[in-house]
C-alpha cells in the first residue's frame, strides 16, 4: 500500500485499485477476494475484467454511487447501488465533493486479429479517470495506449498499464510518464490475464522523471 497526502492507495490486482480517505473508492473491481463495501465505484469500460457484475456485487450496496463509461451504464443490472452516473471523455462530474473527469482511453496499434480493429476503439468512448480528492489528483488511465488526450495532465499519482497486448507495453508506459508528468507512477494491468512482475520492473527501470512504486497485491 502507498499512502500519499493522506490517501491510501491499494492495488487489488489487474487494474483494480482501492482509494481510501474517509471514504472508499474502488476502480474496475475484478477478482475481489472478499466483500468490500465502497462508497463509490468507477468503471472504465465494459470488458469482463473491468465491468464484472460478480465483483460489483461484492463491493456495491444501496449506498454506493457507480460512475461508469457510458457504454456500461445500461448493462449494470442485478447490482445494488444508490445512483449510477455515466461519464464520457472530457466530461466532469462532482460526487461527494470529489471531482472526476473522464479521459479518453483507446488503442492506437493494439489490434484484435479477429476483428482487425483495435481492442479498445476510440469511438467506443471508453475512459480513464482523473480523480481530484481535496486537491490531490490520481489518474487511472483505463485500458489505453499513449494517446494525445493524456498529455501534460500532471497528476500527483499515475496508475498506468504495462503489460502490452491490449494496452501499453512497459516501455510505452514509461514514455507515457514523460508525457503525463506525474509525481509518482504505479504500474498495473499485469499478473492476472497478461503481463508479469517483470513488466512492472522493466517499467520502473525505464522511468527516470518521477518516483515509481511497484505494488504488491493486497486482498
Amino acid at each position: 500500500m502507498l499512502e500519499y497526502k493522506g490517501i491510501k492507495i491499494k492495488w487489488l490486482g489487474h487494474d483494480t485499485f482501492l482509494l481510501e480517505k474517509d471514504f472508499k473508492i474502488i476502480i474496475d473491481p475484478y477478482k475481489i477476494s472478499k466483500p468490500l463495501e465502497a462508497d463509490m465505484v468507477l468503471i472504465s469500460h465494459e470488458h469482463f475484467d473491468h465491468m464484472s457484475i460478480e465483483d460489483l456485487g461484492k463491493v456495491s450496496s444501496e449506498r454506493t454511487i457507480i460512475v461508469a463509461a457510458k457504454e456500461c451504464v445500461n448493462k449494470l443490472t442485478g447490482v445494488p447501488f444508490k445512483e449510477k452516473i455515466s461519464l464520457s471523455p472530457g466530461e466532469e462530474k462532482i460526487v461527494h465533493g470529489i471531482k472526476i473527469c473522464g479521459v479518453a482511453a483507446y488503442n492506437i496499434d493494439k489490434i484484435n486479429p479477429d476483428t482487425k480493429k483495435p481492442f479498445h476503439p476510440k469511438e467506443d468512448n471508453k475512459i480513464g479517470f482523473l480523480i481530484n480528492i481535496k486537491g490531490t489528483t490520481i489518474y487511472h488511465t483505463g485500458d489505453s495506449d499513449l494517446v494525445m488526450e493524456m498529455s501534460n495532465l500532471q497528476p500527483d499519482v499515475l496508475l498506468v498499464p504495462v503489460s502490452g497486448t491490449y494496452v501499453m507495453t512497459a516501455r510505452e508506459a514509461a514514455r507515457a510518464v514523460d508525457a503525463i508528468k506525474p509525481k509518482i507512477a504505479i504500474p498495473m494491468h499485469y499478473g492476472t490475464i497478461v503481463g508479469s512482475q517483470q513488466d512492472a520492473q522493466e517499467f520502473k527501470n525505464s522511468v527516470t522523471s518521477c518516483e515509481v512504486y511497484v505494488p504488491t497485491k493486497e486482498s
